[in-house]
């Protein structure tokens, strides 16, 4: 089977702007704010999502660091047929994320590690969904509203994340464990404040 490799292309470049739009909108970030980011003006943003732009490198490979994805989540590169995953961390607020599936799904799965230790300036969050959580090393600390609970390795905990909550290490020592997020969940925890 021949594949027209123009008509492919077109497809690709065609897609673009409407991914860029969903996964800003998806973050609740404002195009000033992703303009800001980039170092370029609000309406070069502006016809890149509305595909009066055709999208570069230059701009596409910053957006999805910005956006926490692959460039070929961005291009929706044609499938290679290797369903292997191929993570790259991210580290927010000391705690690093390691994406254990595709950005853009119903559910994201996430390794994380925490550091040992409070952290006092961290906060607890609220948002829409409900979050599951493995714990694979260490001992975790949940707050949820004013209730703390100490999750050990091998302990899963599920709840509803419009209750204030807050994870951190029991202890000195840092805390390794599974997450399952709805995206409103990704991107309070991956991109918060």
């Amino acid at each position: 089977m021949e594949v027209d490799v123009a008509e492919d292309v077109e497809r690709i470049m065609t897609g673009i702007a409407p991914t860029l739009r969903d996964l800003r909108t998806k973050r609740r970030i404002s195009l000033t704010e992703v303009a800001g980011h980039l170092n370029v003006s609000v309406s070069t943003m502006s016809r890149l999502e509305s595909g009066e732009r055709a999208p570069t490198l230059d701009l596409l490979i910053p957006l999805a660091r910005l956006y926490g994805v692959a460039l070929d989540d961005i291009v929706k590169a044609p499938p290679t047929g290797d369903p292997r995953i191929r993570p790259h961390p991210v580290k927010r607020h000391g705690m690093i994320y390691i994406p254990l599936t595709k950005s853009g799904g119903p559910m994201q799965a996430f390794k994380m590690i925490l550091p040992g230790g409070k952290h006092p300036a961290a906060t607890a969050q609220t948002h829409d969904g409900y979050e599951w959580l493995y714990v694979l090393s260490g001992t975790l600390d949940l707050q949820l509203g004013n209730t703390h609970t100490a999750i050990d390795v091998g302990e899963a905990a599920e709840f509803d994340t419009r209750t204030p909550h807050l994870i951190s290490s029991a202890n000195e020592q840092p805390v390794e464990l599974l997450g399952l997020f709805s995206p409103q969940g990704e991107r309070i925890h991956i991109t918060g404040p």
